[in-house]
């Protein structure tokens, strides 16, 4: 990408990304169609598997180690040792918040538009007497303000999604991170909707804990999330999964004493998702040949696009935050004339694939996405 980088970026992208001629895809905010690379690995696994069984596992455990580091080279943790491997981002926050050392009285503090995997886990808490305290983020000008306002002496734990799910309001995670080490709260990233597409930098943004699914803006399958713990952390959070991966010396079956692994493999009980390891890292190698830098300016202008046409059409409205530094990827309107479940259905029936949220309709470009497409799915709701 040396001498002409945007032709050789547009090259990449022709030859990564196959959809159907017939579809507008703008729904990476849900699942997230495959690169090339990503299919040809599994497929590669799948054949191995087919002609060697496990025969070359030593290399898939390699392929794991290599994972690992890439995973902290995208959220700059310290070591490899800081990522684990679980199923998904709701499996990632209940590790956090089961394992937190709660004491009755203490609360976390969440917004009140977050999705499901952001709230009942710490609403699950109330037995322990551990309460949640609700702030409505799109009521606030400053919602990181509101949020640290709203805590109080009994709050461990603000947990927040860096790009929330509806709106696509992105939040500023170095300033809140910030405020939490002022006041000695833990700080819980669910990056679900923003980690491939803006940098999260969990030194610099002060974050103690990172959780995000593959199949979303990383490009990858379902089945498998990242994990980051704060080292100082790991030892504090209670398990509550136990089996023979999260030991130290697990290749020794035979040992009849076991202590807990001194790194983050201490979070995964049981044997690895080697299936979904080798589709992430060919996901992840493709974001890292593009750069987060690039993706992020990419998936920005593919957003203000969406501001712009939205803006200028009389028969739909913004939902989403116009403002610089507030928005990623998700672009969510509504018709002014159609419910949001009318209009995603028209949009459906013509070969746009999105989704209906925040009481309209949501639009997810990916930094691949053409811009005629942008367009044309636009020009559709109004046909």
């Amino acid at each position: 990408m040396n001498d002409n980088p945007t032709a050789t970026l547009d090259s990449l992208i022709a030859a990564e990304f196959r959809l159907d001629a017939n579809l507008i895809y703008l729904n990476h905010a849900a699942v997230a169609p495959w690169p090339l690379r990503t299919a040809l690995a599994v497929q590669s696994f799948a054949e191995e598997n087919l002609r060697s069984g496990a025969a070359h596992y030593p290399t898939w455990l390699k392929s794991e180690r290599s994972l690992r580091a890439l995973c902290a080279k995208f959220v700059n943790a310290p070591s490899a040792n800081d990522i684990a491997f679980l199923k998904n981002t709701s499996e990632a926050l209940s590790v956090v918040a089961h394992g937190f050392p709660w004491s009755a009285g203490d609360n976390v503090v969440i917004g009140a538009e977050e999705f499901p995997s952001n709230r009942i886990p710490w609403e699950s808490l109330k037995p322990r007497g551990v309460g949640v305290c609700i702030v409505a983020l799109s009521e606030h000008s400053d919602p990181e303000q509101a949020l640290i306002d709203a805590a109080d002496a009994h709050t461990r734990l603000i947990s927040v999604s860096s790009v929330q799910y509806a709106s696509g309001l992105r939040l500023d995670l170095a300033r809140l991170g910030e405020m939490c080490r002022r006041r000695d709260i833990a700080f819980c990233v669910d990056a679900i909707q923003g980690l491939g597409v803006f940098v999260h930098d969990v030194e610099a943004m002060g974050i103690d804990f990172l959780m995000a699914d593959a199949h979303k803006w990383l490009l990858g399958p379902e089945g498998i999330a990242v994990f980051y713990c704060r080292p100082q952390w790991r030892d504090r959070l209670t398990l509550h999964q136990f089996g023979w991966h999260m030991v130290k010396d697990a290749g020794n079956f035979g040992r009849e004493t076991w202590e807990v692994a001194d790194n983050a493999r201490r979070f995964e009980c049981g044997s690895p998702n080697m299936l979904g390891i080798q589709a992430l890292q060919a996901s992840l190698s493709l974001l890292a040949e593009v750069g987060v830098p690039e993706i992020e300016r990419r998936v920005l202008a593919r957003s203000e696009r969406l501001f712009d046409v939205i803006s200028a059409n009389k028969n739909l409205e913004l939902l989403s935050s116009l403002t610089p530094g507030r928005y990623a990827g998700i672009v969510t309107f509504r018709h002014r004339h159609l419910s949001g479940d009318m209009l995603h259905a028209r949009l459906r029936e013509r070969g746009v694939v999105c989704a209906a949220r925040g009481g309209g309709v949501r639009f997810s470009p990916h930094f691949y996405t053409p811009l005629v497409q942008i367009d044309r799915a636009l020009a559709l709701t109004t046909e």
